[in-house]
């Protein structure tokens, strides 16, 4: 089985997609994707799909779209019989069976602990190599395609989240092994899509400053400290104010030489 979620959602059982069109089983399907191989109560499933304006009947609807489900499965399968083996009953919840490394999201969430691990111990080369991997998983925004309940749509924001976080440690790391005019691209594009993100526009800084161009990161910073004070009127943090300060410092020392 494999299951997308960092990116369009998508499900495929030997080579056959399962995942279904209409909106509620196929958010059944990612609910149940998302925490693969545990049981799932099928009063999580009714908040999930129908929250507050759940019908007293909910319960039997869920159990109408698990054997739509199942029946994909089956039939991806070849045997009508096999969808109870994959998504199973287990004393009111259910669990599908997706077997190890099936779900991006887990492979994901496996590669940032190795990578985050890696980092704080000072490997920012197996930091970088973890994290890149982690990274090369996506494939466009986190569940697209699925109408998220209170869940569904929380893991979402966790995993954009996530993402940024990754994305600064990674570049972090590979700063600090030495790259700068190699990630000069990528950290420009990042700060254009999070212009009020202070560490990424830090790490930019520093990238050119390595490469050489102070005067431009000097530009960088002016750039975020007035976008900070006139969106929300704060000044920048204190370490982006002390590596304004090393710029200024290196810019006047370049200045003096010249």
């Amino acid at each position: 089985m494999k299951i997308d979620m960092l990116g369009p959602f998508s499900a495929a059982l030997a080579g056959v997609p399962i995942a279904p069109s209409a909106g509620k089983p196929r958010r059944i399907l990612a609910l149940l994707a998302l925490h693969a191989g545990q049981a799932v109560p099928v009063s999580a499933v009714v908040d999930e799909v129908w929250g507050a304006d759940a019908s007293p009947k909910a319960h039997m609807t869920v159990q109408t779209y698990v054997l739509q489900l199942r029946t994909l499965i089956g039939q991806a399968l070849g045997d009508p019989r096999a969808g109870r083996d994959v998504l199973v009953t287990r004393h009111g919840s259910y669990a599908l069976l997706a077997g190890e490394g099936a779900v991006d999201v887990h492979a994901y969430d496996r590669l940032c602990a190795q990578g985050q691990s890696a980092f704080e111990t000072g490997d920012d080369a197996t930091a970088a190599a973890r994290l890149r991997e982690a990274l090369a998983l996506w494939k466009g925004r986190a569940l697209d395609g699925v109408q998220g309940g209170p869940a569904l749509g929380l893991e979402a924001m966790r995993l954009e989240q996530s993402r940024t976080d990754v994305l600064e440690r990674c570049l972090t790391a590979e700063l600090r092994l030495g790259a700068g005019e190699r990630l000069l691209p990528e950290l420009s594009a990042l700060v254009e899509e999070h212009p009020h993100h202070e560490a990424l526009h830090g790490l930019l800084m520093t990238a050119l400053a390595r490469s050489g161009r102070v005067s431009g990161a000097l530009s960088v910073y002016e750039t975020v400290t007035a976008r900070l004070d006139e969106r929300f009127g704060l000044l920048p943090s204190p370490d982006l104010l002390r590596l304004g300060r090393e710029l200024r410092e290196l810019a006047g020392q370049a200045s003096h030489h010249g």
